[in-house]
């Protein structure tokens, strides 16, 4: 390859991630490998696909250099390949709902009522939990949470939330975060904190989010 090729080989290459990013169910694996590793099956179980085509999805995103594979045992786990995909991702989605009215459309009658508070994030958020008067609570699955999680951040599934909501405090505003903006279960989650009388906030953001502002996550030990 000569200088003047490179740019053109550049291109073709930068292609290849576009056209890995082509696909909703390729987006919605991305989405999910940004709270954590997954297997294969489990990847097939939550994205509604199966195996064999949550595997295709996958060895694109590998070709591609978004994903890496990690064996244990005989069971192979997939990650993003680091935060600078996290960022890409969430780039991506951003620039959707902010260029494409039907995104923008859709986010404002689903999404914004409860409003996500933009002050309750970063290096405030942290300040404020340090204080004492926020109260950070973790909507995602357990297995999400523990690998990895919100500095101080509670874990209460949002299936579980009706049943736990005893050992949420009265008196300290709740901030509740899942996997983004526009989660469900963030949304749900704290329409339910406000109607059982508790002062609650949607997080405007998640991990994925944390990361790429370079935040640091917690992790339980197995």
């Amino acid at each position: 390859m000569s200088l003047e090729q490179l740019p053109q080989h550049l291109y073709e290459q930068f292609a290849d991630i576009g056209q890995a990013l082509s696909s909703p169910k390729r987006l919605q694996i991305l989405n999910l490998l940004c709270q954590k590793e997954y297997s294969v099956d489990a990847l097939a179980e939550k994205t509604g696909m199966s195996a064999a085509n949550t595997s295709a999805h996958l060895q694109t995103l590998e070709q591609a250099n978004l994903v890496e594979r990690r064996k244990e045992g005989r069971r192979v786990y997939r990650a993003i390949k680091d935060d600078s995909v996290v960022r890409l991702w969430l780039s991506l989605r951003d620039t959707g709902l902010e260029a494409i009215p039907e995104a923008r459309e859709a986010m404002r009658t689903y999404a914004t009522d409860p409003e996500a508070d933009p002050d309750l994030s970063g290096e405030t958020l942290l300040r404020r939990i340090e204080e004492g008067d926020v109260v950070l609570l973790d909507l995602r699955p357990e297995e999400e949470y523990e690998a990895g999680h919100l500095p101080e951040a509670r874990s209460i599934p949002q299936s579980e939330l009706d049943a736990r909501l005893d050992e949420l405090p009265e008196d300290q505003t709740i901030v509740a975060y899942c996997r983004g903006p526009y989660c469900v279960a963030a949304i749900k989650g704290v329409r339910a904190l406000q109607e059982a009388g508790l002062d609650a906030h949607r997080m405007p953001g998640g991990v994925a989010e944390w990361r790429a502002d370079g935040l640091p996550l917690q992790r339980e030990s197995s």
